[in-house]
């Protein structure tokens, strides 16, 4: 594990003066090299991981909104350690009622997942949304967790094992030796919550305004069965409480899985469907068949069959059958209310050369989803390959129901939807539609990071959510760089000088700003390593070289910052100190540019510059005042002039003529060469000061406009810092007839700079916007017209109906 910040922090703290090493290597922070993991940020030459294969068989009851399922898990020790007890993962018990997640929910404050309250204030009472009474009231009206029973080793003798919270110790009846397997079983069942009103992952959503009777659901399954808690090179058994936003953290495996559910369902599974002939017709698999070499979506079921589909029902059931290899984690989605459309992706390569792209969506969804879904999931998998690997699973699908975004092997959940209007019609936004090309390209890329690349999501949220923000943020504006997709370094800084920000290397369920601190500062801090400090061949060659050394395995935070260092030959410690380890922001202030002109030497030469130099100054007002009355002396009375009427201080003689011959006789050949060819291109000299006001050291670049209209761009590398990280001087040399009239820091809004109100010289007016308004009126209980309004006739039902009908 990682050392905290404190003690990276207490490693450099100086104890004279208050330099600050900015640049101290960051090795005594990062854990020590191993035969697992290597000083290059490799997985080490015995590096293991463990392996978990499951054959579960579920049914849905759909009228009492449970699951009952039994379970089969097969566990391989690949560890060099003998285990005596496996944990499992009960992440449904996190709904419970005693569970730490709902004991330890606050009121007020920042951080939680879900309804948001307010705390009372000298001038407010205390809040709550009605989303949070609507959450509590699920809490209070169905019993949520799971229920566990018939735990069995492989030879069905029973197993011990203990409640834990969000996890369960199965204590095995014979240790597990390294090499070996084990086999147990259990059955498992759970009431599904209503995610609109809960808040979560999954769940399911209702729709009472279908024709159908009593409406229709649409159902999400994920965390929805026990899973095997991961057991490490680096922290052995990862029996972190699941609270909400740290994620999951599981081992790859194999999986069987059959979900018996009602016949007019579709379900969207992991995997690929094992018994086409079972769950589907013929002319549906025609149409996937067709899907495959279709240069646009082919709908398996349409539009018009998903809504007959809606107005009916049956009692009857099937089970559909799924197959994924080498997952580490299984989910799926079922409802009457899906349309399917599926489009073939040839991506090439050996490993996976075809990908099935698929999208389900209920008439909800309309044009949106239909137009942009699944051609988001294509274009997701082109952009990622390249700065990764290829798409390494034969599906890639995403699913519109309730959650508004989350992924999981091979399928992903997303929410955008339109909006019916009064003709028919549906119509959406471009915030709705840069939402559901966003978010599958977010979810969709998650199967890449961390799907694949197996990070611990449970500590460390930011090394997916960072590097597929960062990501996202690519495929966006490939996509259309006219749509806002809020990916630039400006988009971080009002968070970056914010006094609720904490170090991006906080642990997940600890974070005060989750969004902005998994998601955005680091795919910021990304896009600046890419585009301003190693550029685009350095940075991409680095990160396709940690997403392969890492495919299918687990990598730490060291192990990504040693692999983008040593694969890109770069020394980075000062970057993830800065923005992953402190709070620092970035401000660079350009405070002073002075413009100097080298001293010849030659008295003839240096003393009229002296004179002219003085005579440019403003002449003193009592001066001039002075002059304009008559008041000065020597004018009213000549004969007092004397020598130095004549020759003021600047006035040369042979003796200062003699010293400069001398000057120039002592000097080396060399030396004489050196200075007589600077004074005589007699060059513009500007030194420009510089100060780091925010902290985080960064480059500093600058934009020079020069006087004949000409503008120049500097780039001065962060390690200008290293000796004075606070305040540098830097020496910009024109030739004579370059003049600078002005300097920009960052001109182009590329390092997350704060206050851009200090980044030029000389300092320029800061336009912005005055809006007149009207005042209101106070008001409160004394100011109400009560002598009027008690002669207010109260309003019916009838009245609102007619109302609307007119």
């Amino acid at each position: 594990m990682m050392l905290s910040f404190s003690a990276a922090h207490a490693a450099i703290k100086q104890t004279k003066g208050d330099f600050e090493d900015k640049f101290r290597q960051l090795d005594e922070s990062l854990p020590t090299p191993n035969v697992y993991r290597n000083a290059a940020g490799e997985p080490g030459h015995q590096y293991w991981q463990q392996k978990v294969d499951y054959k579960i068989s579920a049914s849905l009851d759909e009228d009492k909104r449970r699951v009952t399922a039994t379970e089969d898990i097969v566990y391989t020790n690949n560890s060099p350690d003998t285990l005596k007890y496996l944990w499992v993962y009960l992440d449904q018990n996190r709904f419970k009622d005693d569970s730490m997640a709902r004991m330890t929910q606050t009121f007020g404050g920042m951080g939680t997942r879900g309804p948001v309250t307010n705390s009372a204030t000298d001038s407010a009472p205390a809040k709550m949304t009605l989303d949070f009474l609507r959450q509590e009231q699920a809490f209070a009206d169905t019993p949520l967790g799971f229920d566990i029973s018939n735990v069995k080793d492989g030879n069905g003798n029973p197993l011990k094992h203990t409640i834990v919270g969000t996890l369960m110790r199965v204590d095995l009846n014979q240790p597990l030796k390294p090499g070996q397997s084990t086999a147990f079983s259990l059955n498992f069942a759970f009431n599904v919550l209503e995610e609109n009103a809960v808040s979560a992952r999954s769940g399911y959503e209702h729709f009472p305004d279908d024709e159908r009777e009593g409406g229709n659901d649409i159902f999400l399954f994920a965390q929805w069965f026990p899973r095997l808690a991961a057991y490490t090179d680096y922290e052995a058994w990862t029996n972190k409480e699941f609270l909400g936003r740290g994620e999951f953290t599981l081992e790859f495996g194999d999986y069987e899985v059959e979900m018996t559910v009602p016949a007019d369902h579709i379900v969207s599974s992991t995997g690929v469907l094992q018994n086409p002939k079972d769950v589907l017709t013929k002319e549906q698999r025609e149409r996937l068949k067709e899907a495959e070499s279709a240069e646009r979506p082919v709908f398996v079921v349409t539009a018009e069959e998903a809504l007959e589909n809606e107005k009916a029902g049956t009692d009857d059931s099937k089970t559909w059958r799924f197959k994924a290899e080498n997952v580490r984690d299984f989910a799926w989605a079922t409802s009457r209310k899906f349309m399917w459309d599926a489009k073939g992706y040839e991506q090439g390569g050996e490993e996976q050369p075809f990908v099935m792209a698929m999208s389900f969506y209920p008439k909800e969804g309309g044009d949106l989803w239909k137009k942009y879904s699944t051609e988001s999931v294509v274009h997701t998998m082109e952009v990622y390959s390249r700065f990764s690997f290829d798409y390494p699973y034969p599906t890639a699908q995403s699913v519109n129901g309730p959650v508004g975004g989350m992924e999981y092997p091979m399928i992903t959940f997303n929410g955008p939807r339109t909006t019916l209007q009064d003709d028919g019609s549906r119509t959406y936004t471009l915030a709705e539609k840069r939402f559901l090309i966003g978010v599958v390209i977010h979810e969709i890329g998650h199967i890449y990071f961390p799907m694949v690349v197996n990070s611990d999501e449970r500590q460390w949220t930011w090394m997916d959510e960072g590097i597929n923000s960062f990501l996202d943020g690519v495929a966006g504006q490939e996509w259309d760089p006219d749509i806002p997709w809020g990916v630039e370094p400006r988009d971080i800084t009002g968070y970056m000088k914010s006094s609720v920000q904490v170090p991006i290397m906080t642990q997940s369920d600890s974070i005060l700003k989750f969004g902005p601190n998994a998601y955005t500062k680091p795919a910021a801090a990304y896009k600046i390593l890419r585009e301003t400090i190693l550029g685009r061949e350095l940075f991409d060659f680095a990160l396709r070289e940690y997403a392969q050394r890492w495919k299918f395995k687990r990598p730490t935070p060291s192990d990504f910052f040693r692999t983008l260092e040593e694969a890109s030959g770069v020394d980075l410690d000062w970057f993830w100190r800065g923005w992953f380890y402190s709070t620092d922001h970035v401000d660079i202030s350009i405070d002073k540019v002075s413009k100097l002109r080298i001293d010849t030497e030659d008295p003839d030469i240096d003393f009229d510059r002296d004179r002219q130099e003085e005579s440019d100054k403003p002449m003193p007002v009592t001066v001039e005042r002075n002059m304009q009355e008559g008041k000065t002396w020597v004018e009213r009375n000549p004969d007092v002039r004397d020598f130095y009427d004549e020759n003021d201080r600047w006035t040369v003689t042979n003796k200062e003529r003699n010293a400069y011959k001398k000057f120039l006789d002592g000097l080396e050949d060399w030396e004489r060469t050196a200075f007589e060819r600077a004074v005589s291109e007699d060059q513009n000299y500007y030194v420009m000061e510089f100060s780091n006001i925010g902290g985080l050291v960064m480059p500093i670049i600058i934009e020079a406009t020069f006087a004949d209209g000409s503008k120049e761009r500097h780039y001065y590398p962060a390690e200008i810092w290293r000796r004075s990280p606070k305040h540098v001087e830097k020496l910009l040399v024109t030739p004579k007839d370059k003049e600078l009239v002005s300097v920009e820091v960052d001109p182009r809004w590329e390092t997350a700079d704060v206050d851009v109100t200090n980044n030029h010289y000389p300092r320029k007016i800061i336009e912005s916007r005055i809006e007149a308004y009207k005042a209101k009126a106070r008001t409160g209980n004394a100011r109400r017209d009560i002598m009027q309004d008690i002669k207010t006739e109260l309003k019916t039902d009838d009245d609102e109906d007619n109302k609307d009908e007119q």
